[in-house]
């Protein structure tokens, strides 16, 4: 099992990352601010305009350790990694399996199972547990007509009609999610899904998060030996991460969207942590994803009982885990490749 390390969140503009020795240093104004042996990290993530040395990019690259950089809305800008890891004949049958169209399906319909039927749990779970603060109606029509959408996926005949049955849920599923914030209504609400840019501060929330687990889940492709851009339900596109997209598309719910509304109903970010640009895009202060970046690594910590493996393993680790489950899947080693189910 893979050790879960941590990830080095560098939010701070004016940082510099050096190296002395085996230490990653975080300069600030030539003023040492943080330092890291590089063994206690998996990835560094920069925020912003950090800057790096070039020592510090070849000893990441010698160790394995994912250097990303982020624009400060937290948008992908791109990652230096090493050599490329894994089996040659693995990435191989990948690609064969990306140019058959009933694999693809399958596939493409696997991803959206999972997507769907979590999201729902996510209503039907807030559903439960605040009665008296949301409207049962609304919330029930969505998860029925989500529930109806899994039906019609199982008979979906091309990846366009998964496509879009994955839109429509995606739809139903936002159009209540604004119920489930139960406090700061005034200043954390939903109307829609608005990504480029974020136009509302809980928009913004969720692109920030999404981007957190897109940096995971992509590191935990590579580290398996699959090509990240060589997906099945996502369209490839150049520089696009099509296979950690599809991945993605599973763990949204639990890894993203329950935290995002934990932030703001338990009132650990806020309002004033955010800002307006002049064309209306919406983005945070430095203070505000220090907590969500903190929150994020203590949610990773906490542990859950995997679906599939029956085994208690730390939250952080699911990425890796349906990584490594779906490699055995491509190589012949599992019959069938077994999604992340929320229960």
């Amino acid at each position: 099992m893979r050790k879960l390390l941590n990830v080095l969140y560098v939010t701070q503009p004016d940082s510099y990352l050096a190296v002395d020795g085996e230490t990653i240093l975080v300069k600030v104004e030539k003023e040492i601010r943080f330092r890291i042996p590089i063994h206690n990290l998996e990835g560094i993530i920069c925020f912003g305009w950090a800057g790096a040395s070039p020592k510090l990019m070849s000893l990441c690259c010698e160790r394995g350790v994912a250097l990303s950089f982020l624009t400060s809305y937290g948008s992908f800008q791109g990652r230096v990694t090493g050599k490329i890891s894994g089996n040659v004949l693995l990435r191989r049958a990948q690609y064969r399996w990306a140019d058959d169209k009933d694999i693809t399906l399958r596939m493409a319909k696997r991803f959206v199972q999972a997507k769907i039927s979590n999201c729902r749990a996510l209503i039907l779970r807030g559903r439960r547990d605040h009665q008296d603060c949301i409207d049962d109606e609304s919330m029930d029509k969505s998860a029925n007509r989500m529930l109806y959408a899994l039906k019609r996926l199982d008979n979906a005949l091309t990846c366009d009609e998964v496509r879009g049955i994955e839109g429509e849920s995606a739809h139903e599923y936002f159009s209540v999610f604004d119920q489930l914030v139960l406090s700061q209504k005034e200043s954390f609400y939903l109307d829609g899904r608005h990504r480029r840019p974020p136009t509302d501060y809980l928009n913004s929330l969720l692109s920030f998060l999404y981007t957190l687990l897109s940096h995971d889940v992509t590191a935990a492709l590579e580290s398996v030996g699959l090509d990240p851009q060589v997906g099945f339900l996502h369209r490839e596109r150049p520089g696009r991460q099509s296979l950690a997209l599809d991945l993605m598309e599973e763990m949204r719910a639990h890894f993203a969207d329950r935290l995002a509304i934990s932030l703001v109903n338990r009132n650990q970010i806020n309002g004033s942590g955010f800002l307006i640009k002049e064309n209306g895009a919406v983005m945070m202060e430095d203070n505000t994803k220090k907590e969500i970046l903190m929150a994020w690594q203590k949610r990773k910590t906490e542990e859950i009982t995997h679906p599939y493996l029956d085994e208690k393993i730390p939250f952080g680790l699911v990425p890796y885990v349906q990584a490594l489950l779906l490699a055995r899947h491509v190589r012949g080693d599992l019959e069938d490749y077994p999604p992340f189910f929320w229960k």
